[in-house]
């Protein structure tokens, strides 16, 4: 693990009020008291969490505290073992028949999960496509545009991104940082609610690090999607986070203003984690 401290804050819109409470807005994700487990193992234990609409939350935490898990449970790539998911005011893993919730089949899932986009640890694009029709094979087939449309759409994400030259590019004539401001641009062009960034500096050379997070420093800055980013990048989350998270052992042990978090945890495992990581 390592940190970063090479950015000076910017200035930003102030922190939304916390997600649901004095009236402030409905949370955009709900968690409640969702469990789950791998065998033996529990990795999230009755986890209640809430992220307001544009919020911009980092979640920081050993390995094996949660973290990843909450991301995949929200691409639904992970099913909870109990306990509800709600995105932008739907269940997630339920749909509401009359007034009993049930199991939700495929289709709901979709429905639901086309809210929030995510950009993986190692890019996952499809390597037998070109740049450009990994940013619209989704938009067309999941949102039915057109493919006039998702070219517009993808070719300005691409330019935002710095990559407007690699349309006709393959991944593997790409550098690890473009393929991950691809994998970006293929998570934005869905327009999601919520996006989530899974440690999507772990697996980029030091020098490509810096390019990865300044385009993320660039949607907090300007967007309206909340923004769920596990990282062990401390600097970074002090600088572009709402709101910073402390996992562990598959709960909330700790959360508040990163400026408090990083400067007066209060937690003893906050502390100590916080310690061993910003010594490297």
């Amino acid at each position: 693990m390592h940190a970063t401290a090479d950015t000076a804050p910017t200035s930003r819109a102030p922190a939304p009020h916390p997600a649901g409470t004095d009236g402030g807005p409905q949370p955009i994700v709900v968690f409640r008291t969702v469990k789950k487990s791998f065998g033996d193992v529990h990795v999230l234990r009755e986890l209640n969490f809430e992220v307001a609409p544009a919020e911009k939350v980092a979640i920081i935490g050993p390995s094996g505290s949660g973290k990843t898990t909450i991301l995949r449970v929200l691409m639904t790539l992970e099913r909870p073992d109990s306990g509800e998911v709600i995105v932008a005011g739907e269940h997630l893993y339920h749909k509401r028949v009359g007034d009993r919730l049930v199991k939700a089949d495929e289709r709901h899932l979709r429905m639901v999960r086309q809210n929030i986009g995510m950009v993986f640890q190692h890019f996952n694009l499809f390597p037998h496509m070109k740049v450009i029709r990994n940013v619209t094979e989704a938009p067309i087939h999941v949102l039915g545009l057109s493919k006039d449309e998702a070219n517009d759409r993808a070719k300005g994400l691409l330019d935002m991104v710095g990559l407007g030259d690699k349309l006709d590019a393959y991944p593997a004539q790409l550098s690890g940082g473009q393929k991950q401001r691809v994998a970006i641009a293929r998570a934005l062009a869905m327009r999601p609610k919520v996006m989530l960034f899974d440690e999507v500096t772990s697996a980029l050379d030091p020098e490509l690090v810096g390019e990865v997070l300044g385009i993320i420093r660039t949607l907090a800055d300007e967007g309206e999607m909340a923004m769920l980013i596990v990282t062990h990048e401390m600097g970074f989350a002090r600088d572009v986070a709402d709101r910073v998270v402390f996992f562990d052992r598959g709960q909330v042990a700790e959360e508040g203003p990163p400026e408090r978090i990083f400067s007066e945890p209060q937690n003893p495992r906050t502390q100590e984690f916080l310690r061993a990581v910003l010594a490297h």
